[in-house]
């Protein structure tokens, strides 16, 4: 079986256009904020990955399964509806940290917000900031 070519890369687009170009004027000043905090707490520029997801760092991984590939060390996308959050250590150990994030859900690897009204800044920065050096003692650069 051939391996497949991972379907998220980084692009070439400019992810402040593709930010100016959301509809929902909220979303796309929440957008503005998160790109600016992801910023300033990776001190990576924002890249585009696919069409609809701002990523910030690069890693290198490799599963057991012998398939490597790159992606974003964080990122996010402002999805229709909400926002995705994409830190990849997960949520299981930040009981605390959620608690007092504000309105919010996770997946695996994923924090849905729809608004940043919903929720404490500050705390979702010690999210990210805590995520980051997940990252680089995982996968360092």
């Amino acid at each position: 079986m051939a391996a497949t070519a991972n379907k998220t890369t980084a692009t070439m687009a400019e992810p402040l256009v593709f930010i100016d170009g959301l509809a929902d004027q909220d979303q796309r000043c929440d957008a503005h904020v998160i790109c600016a905090a992801m910023t300033r707490l990776s001190g990576a520029v924002p890249v585009m990955w696919g069409p609809s997801i701002i990523g910030f760092g690069r890693y290198q991984y490799r599963y057991d399964s012998g398939r490597t590939g790159e992606a974003c060390r964080i990122g996010f996308s402002p999805r229709k509806g909400q926002t995705v959050l994409y830190l990849l250590d997960g949520y299981g150990h930040r009981a605390a940290e959620l608690a007092r994030l504000g309105k919010h859900k996770t997946g695996k690897s994923c924090l849905y917000i729809k608004r940043l009204s919903d929720i404490d800044q500050t705390v979702l920065d010690e999210i990210i900031a805590s995520s980051l050096a997940f990252m680089a003692q995982k996968y360092p650069e």
